[in-house]
């Protein structure tokens, strides 16, 4: 983490900035190649709701149905059945087939999401089925690398806030007012938090 941001936490929010020093450096975030968004949404999808070996397993899987990377053209064609062999739920299934299609229809256009604004990047997300608020907001965070996304959404986040911050049942006002010090860094602070 560079240091003009840890100096930012130390001005802001000394809670936030012990905690870092609690848990030690956090790798700089990369923004991944727009011909690698469809997998990252694919897992996305595939691993809501799971423990990451869970996640994993079933992500692994689900790679072995393409000869090297998962492509919506190819998607389309595999039944939900083959999916759910995975060891996804049938609404996962689903789901990422409705994506598969939806790009291939081009109802949704995955190829300029890195120009478009975190809100605008959303609106086009969430345009598929299985792809809510926090399913879109950990894409702009792990596929767009941008800084200064915060998710009420994300139950790990809010239960390390309300332990960090001794606020049992942290409502989403005073959530949000915490994460609004944090501004322009909020992915990073979220980062720390999901590391206690």
């Amino acid at each position: 983490m560079k240091s003009d941001i840890k100096n930012h936490f130390k001005k802001v929010d000394p809670i936030l900035f012990n905690a870092l020093n609690e848990i030690g450096d956090i790798r700089q975030m990369a923004e991944r190649e727009p011909k690698k968004f469809f997998q990252t949404l694919c897992r996305e999808i595939i691993c809501q709701q799971l423990s990451n070996a869970s996640g994993d397993a079933i992500h692994n899987r689900f790679l072995l149905l393409f000869p090297r990377q998962p492509i919506s053209k190819r998607l389309v064609k595999i039944t939900d059945k083959a999916l759910r062999e995975t060891g996804m739920s049938w609404a996962k299934a689903r789901y990422i087939k409705d994506l598969a299609t939806k790009l291939e229809n081009k109802e949704v256009n995955l190829n300029n999401l890195s120009l478009l604004s975190d809100d605008k990047v959303i609106e086009e997300l969430t345009k598929i089925k299985g792809i809510g608020q926090w399913t879109a907001k950990m894409f702009l965070v792990s596929a767009l690398g941008r800084e200064d996304v915060f998710s009420y959404e994300d139950i790990h986040l809010v239960r390390s806030m309300e332990r960090v911050y001794k606020m049992p049942n942290i409502s989403r006002e005073q959530a949000e007012s915490i994460a609004l010090k944090w501004s322009p860094y909020r992915t990073w602070a979220s980062r720390v938090l999901w590391n206690l």
